[in-house]
């Protein structure tokens, strides 16, 4: 009868000491969580730049207006009878 109380209490201490040292530990799961929502934020990051993207391609495909403004702000192109005037800031 005296011995139940011991060896329940050591059972106890043996799964606690798991719980803290052992392989799948309290802090290095709480790391784990730490980078899953570090790299959540990162997908994210990475989701809208893609979306924007492919947003841009499908602007390429469909008009001339989205070529036309690349080629301008990009290479400097101008059309034929126009002049180029830049302007820029003092510093």
């Amino acid at each position: 009868m005296r011995w139940t109380p011991l060896v329940l209490a050591a059972l106890l201490v043996v799964v606690q000491g798991d719980l803290w040292f052992g392989k799948g530990n309290l802090p290095y799961v709480m790391g784990l969580r730490k980078q899953l929502a570090e790299q959540r934020v990162a997908n994210d990051e990475a989701r809208a730049r893609n979306q924007r993207v492919a947003a841009e391609v499908v602007d390429l495909r469909e008009g001339l207006e989205m070529v036309e403004e690349k080629a301008r702000a990009e290479l400097g192109m101008v059309k034929p009878d126009e002049i180029l005037v830049q302007v820029t800031a003092r510093q």
